[in-house]
């Protein structure tokens, strides 16, 4: 989506006129601004709407870069970022922003209309470890699962090989009620 299409508070309208530009059916609120009404809203328009929260030298991470992905409609109620550069970044501290100091390697993060993010693998697997300890992960795991066919399949390829690390028998306890359910069958036949 090209940046031009994509409207934030206070750049080029007001809060009020984009909200009246809602009212009117003209645009339609994602994420943190709004876009015309007639655009598909996709993973650029997503990773658009999150781009003012992400700091230079971060990704968009976790439920975050799950919603960016596809999982789910709303998105979530505090964003998740990640660090990418090889220097620590002094962080605005917000209520609405998580910031998580563990550097996502290059091979975990693609750029989507200018943003960096989790890549779908990366966020899933993530998302499947930490799942063990909240209960929101579980449910956007589940939804970055239905929203990709055959990322169970690649979660299952990357996440059985590793070895002892917290959160690896929770893992792997979810990836055996997958196969009970056929989650990964399911949406690759």
């Amino acid at each position: 989506m090209h940046p031009a299409l994509f409207y934030r508070p206070g750049d080029r309208l007001t809060l009020p006129e984009l909200s009246a530009a809602r009212l009117d059916g003209d645009v339609v609120e994602v994420g943190e601004g709004y876009m015309p009404a007639d655009t598909i809203e996709g993973a650029g328009a997503r990773a658009l709407s999150l781009s003012p929260l992400v700091p230079t030298g971060a990704a968009v991470s976790g439920i975050s870069a799950a919603w960016v992905h596809g999982a789910r409609d709303a998105p979530p109620g505090v964003h998740h970022v990640s660090r990418i550069s090889r220097t620590r970044q002094r962080v605005v501290i917000s209520s609405r922003v998580v910031h998580h100091e563990r550097r996502l390697p290059e091979d975990e993060v693609q750029e989507i209309a200018g943003v960096w993010v989790q890549n779908p693998l990366a966020t899933a697997v993530s998302l499947l470890f930490s799942s063990a300890g909240s209960a929101e992960d579980t449910i956007w795991l589940r939804a970055l699962i239905d929203a990709a066919p055959g990322l169970a399949d690649a979660v299952r390829e990357r996440v059985l090989p590793l070895g002892r690390r917290p959160g690896a028998n929770h893992a792997r306890r979810v990836l055996d009620g997958w196969a009970d359910q056929d989650v990964v069958t399911r949406y690759t036949s």
